[in-house]
């Protein structure tokens, strides 16, 4: 697999559980801190594939 394709799958599965993390705390699924844990977590996912894929 290509280090471009590992990158988006954590890019994709990072802003997945980011949105999905808000709603354990309470916000609605389409919310500002919905949003906001989506682009953390699509930041860090790419950080973590980026590391793995090195």
């Amino acid at each position: 697999m290509s280090r471009k394709a590992i990158i988006i799958m954590g890019m994709i599965g990072g802003s997945f559980a980011g949105g999905y993390v808000a709603t354990f705390f309470g916000a609605e699924a389409i919310s500002f801190s919905s949003f906001l844990g989506s682009t953390a977590g699509g930041i860090f996912g790419i950080w973590i594939a980026f590391k793995v894929s090195a």
